[in-house]
């Protein structure tokens, strides 16, 4: 891989794995659950925050987003929560992931499961200018549906 951007990491025990990427061509890579002290069993439409063991040092100008697992949203009903989920570079603490099972069955997580996704994304801030009016454009003040689905 070119560009690699290196992230410091510190790990709440020695046998925690760093996530990775499964593909060249991966986005993000899974973050696993941190249970040390046993499984947890999510009841539909609970939702629970789970460790992952992992505390991130982010490059400045870079934030790391926590998405669901496909697999799980499709199979299970499970999904991060507040997605995607923002961690900001000066944050130090450990990464959680807030999961809500939508499905009808209690889900057991486990762990060292695959709970999450992450993707560390580059973001530059902002300085707003206050202003009467905008500059006009081909869609307008047109929301929700108004370019239509076809």
């Amino acid at each position: 891989m070119n560009n690699l951007i290196e992230m410091k990491v510190r790990v709440a025990h020695d046998s925690i794995d760093l996530p990775e990427y499964e593909t060249n061509s991966s986005a993000g890579m899974d973050l696993r659950a941190y249970l040390p002290d046993g499984s947890i069993s999510l009841d539909p439409k609970q939702r629970t925050l789970i460790g992952t063991g992992l505390f991130f040092e982010i490059p400045q100008g870079f934030e790391v987003q926590i998405r669901p697992r496909s697999g799980l949203a499709l199979k299970h009903g499970v999904t991060v929560l507040n997605s995607p989920g923002t961690i900001d570079a000066d944050y130090r603490g450990e990464i959680k992931v807030i999961l809500i099972n939508h499905g009808e069955e209690p889900f057991l997580i486990e762990h060292e499961m695959r709970i999450a996704q992450m993707v560390v994304s580059k973001y530059q801030q902002v300085q707003f200018k206050l202003v009467k009016e905008l500059t006009s454009s081909e869609r307008g003040s047109g929301g929700f549906g108004s370019t239509g689905t076809k």
